[in-house]
């Protein structure tokens, strides 16, 4: 596997959260920038060998207005 990819969402505690797509991996942070080394450990830590290269990330945000 070269690419990873991470949907991520703002938390509704605050924050950010990133789910893998096709791996049991989840993790969180208070900023993009946290969020993005929690990635990264939790690549390392899921992945013995053979992690991917790249991380994508895809931003979802939800926005709701009156009609």
């Amino acid at each position: 596997m070269s690419e990873i990819i991470f949907i991520v969402e703002e938390s509704n505690e605050g924050g950010f959260e990133a789910k893998a797509l096709g791996e049991s991996i989840f993790t969180d942070g208070e900023t993009i920038e946290e969020l993005k080394q929690n990635i990264k450990d939790a690549i390392q830590c899921h992945f013995d060998k053979d992690a991917p290269k790249v991380v994508r990330l895809h931003y979802l945000k939800e926005e709701v207005f009156a009609a």
